[in-house]
């Protein structure tokens, strides 16, 4: 029998806050964290604006040494694994360090050390190059850093599968949990590439906006979408097995109890227009809870505002759960963070059960004809929710969902 996996700790670094109601409060009010780029200069690109982050100090929880040795993603980890943890209560000290691990994903990984290095090398010459660069570099640092931050030397690993991989990182953590081989997993995903070579990579795809208006690019299910907006962050949760949070008197957010994953095995960046495989994914969530889709109260849609995602996500999520589910796309607010978007879309479909409230899609005045759900637009509503859904989707086909229930 498979083990119950319940949530005690959330975590999250993006620009609309650094703590979890500060976040949490700005996206039920509705409240856009995109702004234009500042951290270098956009005048040739296409795409002006992003989701930055201003103002992050690591060394609230990272010694000034060690972070200047960590690329920014790892340190957006190190900063949301503190807090969820802080919040869950463990004293790690206590705990068998074999029965407790990490699972933490990134989409791109450490690009900005990429090119910092790559700058060096041509400039400079190999010599030059720090010793850090590659222990900095790799997408799985995240995880290797929060382990050793917290002396856990149970199941470690990185699931990297762009933007769906927190939602593979959470769902693989409870497979672990489930299956008896840890009790604790600190598990999401944490992405910084707003940076020239990752804006620069997107701009010549066309796949970004090229709205310069920040209030107003990123716009799910509209008929005026003209891309993704990037985000950037970290959205970390501890996962824990049911009796043993109980045993030590934790607070539960919620339980994890569905987790599907497909590919469309279609294209490396377009979705299948048939959308069979995303269909499949949806049911094979609710078929792993056990539980009939009248069930399911909200659905975070992985709702990227790109004219190929909304209306293929809205048959998918119509053909699953019918015509009259709510859903919500809060890349509207945070803009996409790419292997970090279901981390913190986790953690707000948990904070909706947990409020009894539907976050907004902001900036869907002009609704796609083929977008005809309720997408709770422009404002937040009341609703209870018993079970909630959040969608992802990446580039190579990769579909995840993971189905929460409220506690």
């Amino acid at each position: 029998m498979k083990k119950r996996v319940v949530v005690t700790g959330l975590g999250v670094v993006h620009s609309l806050g650094t703590n979890l109601e500060t976040f949490w409060n700005a996206v039920k009010e509705g409240k856009n964290g995109i702004k234009t780029i500042t951290k270098f200069d956009t005048s040739d690109y296409s795409t002006k604006v992003g989701a930055q982050i201003d103002d992050f100090d690591a060394t609230q929880c990272i010694d000034k040494k060690e972070a200047k040795r960590m690329d920014l993603f790892t340190q957006y980890s190190i900063y949301a694994a503190q807090e969820a943890v802080t919040m869950a209560g463990i004293d790690f000290s206590t705990i068998d360090p074999y029965r407790a691990g990490v699972l933490v994903g990134s989409g791109i990984g450490g690009i900005e050390t990429l090119e910092d290095n790559c700058r060096i090398l041509f400039e400079k010459g190999p010599k030059r190059i720090s010793p850090f660069f590659v222990p900095m570099m790799i997408a799985n640092m995240a995880s290797g850093q929060i382990a050793i931050k917290f002396g856990l030397k149970g199941y470690n690993a990185c699931v990297v599968t762009a933007c769906a991989t927190a939602n593979h990182s959470i769902g693989d953590a409870m497979r672990v949990i489930q299956n008896g081989y840890a009790d604790i997993m600190i598990s999401g995903g944490a992405e910084a590439s707003i940076t020239p070579l990752g804006f620069s990579g997107f701009c010549s795809m066309r796949a970004m906006s090229e709205n310069t208006d920040p209030k107003t690019a990123s716009r799910p299910f509209d008929k005026n979408r003209d891309g993704f907006v990037m985000g950037e962050g970290a959205g970390i949760l501890v996962l824990e097995e049911y009796e043993h949070a109980v045993k030590r008197g934790a607070k539960i957010f919620a339980e994890l109890v569905g987790y599907g994953c497909t590919c469309d095995a279609y294209h490396i960046t377009a979705p299948d227009p048939e959308g069979d495989a995303g269909v499949k994914c949806l049911q094979l969530a609710l078929e792993d809870a056990g539980v009939t889709p009248d069930k399911v109260g909200y659905v975070n849609a992985h709702g990227t505002s790109t004219p190929l995602n909304d209306p293929l996500e809205t048959r998918s999520i119509k053909k699953v759960f019918g015509p009259n589910i709510a859903v919500s796309s809060t890349k509207s607010m945070t803009g996409h963070l790419l292997g970090a978007a279901g981390g913190i879309e986790a953690i707000i479909s948990i904070m909706a059960m947990r409020d009894s409230f539907l976050p907004p899609t902001i900036n869907l005045h002009d609704p796609d004809p083929e977008c005809d759900l309720d997408y709770v637009p422009n404002q937040g509503r009341k609703k209870e929710i018993e079970y909630a859904l959040s969608n992802a989707l990446g580039f190579g086909g990769h579909n995840g969902a993971l189905l929460f229930k409220k506690y």
